[in-house]
């Protein structure tokens, strides 16, 4: 597979980008190491803090959303090598959600402040969110998730491949963990203000929405397969799986595709493949 130097280089600084994004947004939410976080300091009025805010979780999310339509993939296609059409949406995520977290404006009082032992379980289900969330995007694959693969540092998947709708591991739990993991990053914290909570409730309104164009798309993929599986197995809230194993599926890079866009959401496209 030929490999140009200038696409390894891009889609590799991205990826950097991707993981330090990653890590201050946790850090944002968490309220330690950097000097901004989702609850402070205060800077602004109440009513411009606010609106700010506002936009900028509809800026993100548009963003998120449109560049996932087929359309705008394909007019991205014929201006860019198709090997960075990933990693292109990838940079522009990352430069979102950068801006986001530099002009976040906190605001409002406190809605909640645990301490003690309630603050370690919050705490604690704050991590296992990000680490579900991360092991997510492994158990579908993450180097074509951020663009790494198809740029050329790792070899491209067989299309002519086919297997099984894979329910086993993680997704015999939850139809979507990676959603699951972020959704409980969001809101597993010992102190909560109002600004967070608008975080909160927005970014899972945003993956609400995800899911049920996502789920659409992989009915109308699966039919009748995804049908069963998803009255096994439920999206967001873990259970024990009632069985485990595969369903048929008619092409395993269909199966993929849209699998990965399932982890994706937040992470998250709208119903649309990852290309």
């Amino acid at each position: 597979m030929f490999r140009r130097p200038t696409h390894l280089i891009l889609s590799a600084a991205t990826w950097l980008g991707f993981v330090v994004v990653t890590v201050w947004t946790m850090a944002f939410l968490a309220g330690v190491v950097v000097p901004r976080t989702v609850d402070g300091p205060e800077r602004t009025t109440t009513a411009r803090a606010v609106a700010i805010d506002l936009a900028l979780l509809l800026f993100f999310a548009v963003q998120h959303s449109v560049m996932a339509r087929r359309q705008v993939k394909s007019w991205l296609s014929r201006r860019i090598p198709t090997a960075l059409e990933r990693t292109s949406y990838v940079l522009a995520t990352d430069i979102c959600l950068a801006l986001l977290l530099v002009l976040w404006q906190p605001w409002g009082e406190e809605i909640w402040h645990a301490e003690g032992p309630v603050a370690v379980i919050a705490w604690s289900l704050f991590a296992a969110g990000w680490a579900l969330a991360i092991t997510a995007t492994f158990a579908v694959d993450h180097l074509e998730l951020v663009g790494l693969r198809q740029a050329g540092w790792a070899a491209a998947r067989d299309p002519g491949l086919t297997a099984d709708l894979y329910v086993g591991g993680l997704y015999a739990v939850v139809r979507h963990p990676m959603m699951t993991g972020l959704v409980l990053a969001f809101w597993a914290t010992p102190r909560m203000g109002a600004s967070h909570l608008l975080f909160a409730l927005a970014a899972t309104g945003y993956v609400a929405v995800g899911i049920r164009f996502e789920e659409r798309d992989l009915r109308n993929t699966f039919g009748a397969s995804y049908d069963d599986y998803a009255a096994r197995v439920p999206a967001l809230l873990p259970r024990p799986p009632i069985r485990t194993g595969s369903v048929p599926s008619p092409d395993l890079s269909r199966r993929g595709m849209r699998r990965r866009t399932a982890a994706e959401n937040v992470r998250t496209e709208i119903g649309e493949d990852v290309g």
